[in-house]
């Protein structure tokens, strides 16, 4: 049995945290509307509600969501599935993992953000790129671009 028709996941989650001089509101609008979470991720249909599914226009094929918890302003965590494309599903297995986004604010106002994206199957974890002090974030699942960008793009959409 081959490592993709028997995935495990990784132990250790991709976890960032940056300081960011926009409010909670505004990152928790660029986090949850559909048209704001486009300009910096991917075409979407979000809706912040517990229970609630929800895609990604992946590039292959969508990416399936579930909003797992949704406190507006503080707290979002979803669910992300993600297929492979049609050539590459007989060696490697569905994208299985969570996202969180975790927001504070800071004492001047602006916010503390963390994300953490785990539960990676490990044949699909992603490349990890991280553009300096803008807390810059780029991960890539296989080939694609895929989970989590960088929060300068994501606050410029807000």
């Amino acid at each position: 049995m081959t490592q993709a028709q028997n995935p495990t996941a990784t132990a250790a989650p991709l976890s960032f945290e940056c300081e960011l001089a926009e409010p909670p509101e505004k990152v928790w609008r660029a986090l949850t509307e559909p048209e704001l979470l486009a300009a910096w991720m991917m075409p979407n249909d979000m809706k912040a509600q517990a229970g609630r599914r929800f895609a990604f226009a992946g590039l292959d094929a969508p990416i399936e969501c579930e909003v797992i918890e949704a406190e507006p302003g503080k707290l979002l965590r979803y669910s992300w599935r993600e297929q492979p494309s049609a050539e590459d599903a007989d060696h490697l297995p569905t994208f299985d993992s969570v996202v969180t986004f975790t927001l504070a604010r800071t004492i001047s106002g602006g916010t503390h953000l963390s994300i953490v994206h785990e539960g990676f199957v490990a044949v699909a974890e992603p490349v990890l790129a991280i553009a300096g002090a803008g807390c810059g974030i780029s991960l890539h699942a296989r080939k694609n671009p895929a989970a989590a960008n960088a929060p300068c793009m994501m606050l410029r959409a807000a």
